[in-house]
């Protein structure tokens, strides 16, 4: 229960403080405000970082904070928070951020014993690095990174997506490996991550900040570090292999400004996304196509985790180059323009499904579909567990009348009253189905169940692409990471994990969430058969429970 509790615990905090801190900021004038190298057109709130940070800390703090590496973890983070904080006040100049990054990464060294002790088959057999050159060697790594991190947060939700794949991988893998610590610091970050990219997903009504991309730059390598140099077999380049895609950009904006003879912390417009919208593409398309990106490096990393040293290398250097040159024979031959010549306006199969979401064929299916199966597996999972916590029982009659009293008296807030019950419920509920099933539920029918999810996520993206409403819920490239890992984490081919269900479990409850998320901004705010549902099943859990 510690890992769900972590995991939801840090999304809701993090999804509560959000649009606390972004009307301070709104006050109090700390916003992004739009620029020549900017994407965005309006002044931003820069107060997801600390959101974030409070996300991840608390449910750290509760559940584990004796451990000498979340000690470390917990002092060099706050280092850089508070560095970051300043920053997007005030403005720090280069020399005193890297002052703060580098206290944080010495910190995290000599309180949370995160170093860099050997480079695996890079280097003779049993060769461990002197502390003289172990050391110097993790300071330059975990500040090399954190300023990678920093500079990728260039395009609405590109930033935390990246660190989504990246601690998902890392809590994935510490699991496996039996690592508790690394893996509930890992969770923390994901859940705030999940909460921040509500908000922050284009178009994005705030940002993180230097307070989030620090914090999470510095605990992506931290984390990465300690997992792959203590004992275990993983290989010691799958830090490189994770965070590839900001240390990649990274290098290549400093290479090329350094041969156009300027400062290679000059800023200007050469990152990945940049390019990638020079090249025609919209705001979405290039942060799903990196995201694509780094989802393939994540699996490389998991594939081959326990494979030469050289042979991750290698296969990194050759993703690299690859990229550089697809990237530069595409802007010199303009491959996008013709692509979309090809692909555009003249052709049927485009001209197709214009047609087909215009004319609102496909969504006549589908959200009809989305609503059914969504009403049947809500209460499908009301009747799962073999029995109904005690808590859940007593609750159900004033969540109940909490939802008609809302309707009879104050029907604006009809809405949240579903929200506020049904996001309480569902992973009480979720939870103890999986714990401990009904009988009759026991073999086929619970994999049907299993099965029904994936089939609801598919249905989400497709009423939310094929939806005509001007307020209708919008598509984004947040959608890519929810199936991703709502589809990926259940089918992770470890049995342990299979056994103890964690990833399944916060997959349903995700998915649960988007669906009805997706349902809500369809409805018309005409909510009546919602209601009704979800006091059907608060009707059968209070019966289950008092029989």
């Amino acid at each position: 229960m510690i890992f769900l509790s972590t995991l939801l615990l840090s999304v809701l905090i993090t999804i509560a403080l959000v649009p606390i801190f972004s009307t301070m900021a709104m006050r109090w004038q700390l916003v992004d405000l739009p620029g020549a190298r900017k994407v965005h057109t309006c002044a931003m709130p820069r107060c997801g970082g600390i959101a974030m940070a409070l996300g991840a800390f608390v449910p750290v703090l509760l559940w584990n904070h004796k451990e000498p590496l979340v000690q470390g973890w917990l002092a060099g983070a706050l280092i850089l928070v508070a560095f970051g904080v300043v920053d997007d006040i005030r403005s720090l100049c280069a020399k005193w951020k890297f002052l703060g990054q580098i206290a944080a990464a010495l910190v995290v060294i000599l309180w949370g014993g995160v170093k860099i002790r050997t480079l695996g088959t890079l280097a003779p057999d049993d060769f461990l690095l002197p502390g003289w050159v172990g050391v110097p060697l993790t300071v330059l790594a975990i500040v090399g990174v954190t300023n990678a991190i920093n500079l990728a947060d260039g395009l609405d939700g590109l930033a935390g997506g990246i660190c989504l794949l990246i601690f998902t991988c890392i809590g994935y893998l510490a699991y496996i490996e039996g690592d508790t610590v690394n893996g509930l610091v890992a969770l923390a970050l994901v859940g705030a991550i999940f909460g921040f990219l509500r908000y922050n997903t284009h178009p994005a009504s705030v940002f993180m900040g230097d307070t989030g991309s620090q914090l999470l730059g510095f605990s992506a390598v931290t984390l990465s570090i300690d997992l792959t140099q203590g004992n275990t077999a993983l290989s010691p380049v799958l830090p490189l292999i994770l965070v590839g895609i900001p240390v990649l950009d990274t290098l290549t904006v400093m290479a090329t400004r350094i041969a156009r003879g300027r400062s290679p912390f000059a800023a200007d417009q050469t990152h990945f996304h940049h390019n990638l919208m020079a090249l025609g593409l919209r705001h979405t398309e290039s942060v799903t196509l990196i995201y694509a990106c780094q989802t393939a490096l994540v699996i490389s990393a998991f594939l081959l985790r326990f494979h030469s040293d050289w042979l991750l290398l290698t296969g990194y250097f050759v993703f690299s180059v690859a990229t550089i040159v697809l990237l530069t024979a595409a802007g010199r031959h303009g491959w996008h323009e013709k692509l979309v010549d090809v692909a555009g306006q003249g052709s049927s199969v485009y001209r197709y499904l214009q047609n087909v979401k215009t004319k609102g064929i496909a969504i006549r299916y589908a959200f009809p579909a989305l609503e059914a199966g969504l009403y049947l597996l809500l209460l499908v999972i009301c009747v799962l567990p073999a029995k109904v916590p005690v808590y859940v029982t007593y609750s159900a009659p004033p969540f109940g009348a909490l939802i008609l009293a809302t309707r009879i008296w104050k029907k604006e807030w009809v809405p949240d009253a579903l929200r506020f019950t049904l996001y309480l419920l569902i992973p009480v509920v979720v939870y103890a189905g999986n714990q401990a099933c009904a009988l009759w539920a026991a073999g086929f029918p619970m994999r049907l169940c299993n099965v029904s999810f994936g089939g609801l996520a598919f249905l989400d993206i497709a009423v939310s692409k094929l939806s005509k409403r001007r307020d209708g819920f919008k598509s984004t490239p947040l959608d890519f990471l929810i199936l991703l890992l709502a589809v990926g984490i259940p089918n992770m081919p470890e049995r342990s994990l299979q056994e103890f269900q964690l990833g399944l479990i916060a997959a349903k409850i995700i998915i649960l969430y988007f669906s009805f998320e997706v349902l809500m901004a369809e409805m018309r705010r005409e909510f009546d058969r919602l209601a009704v549902v979800t006091g059907v099943a608060l009707l059968i859990l209070f019966v289950r429970g008092i029989l």
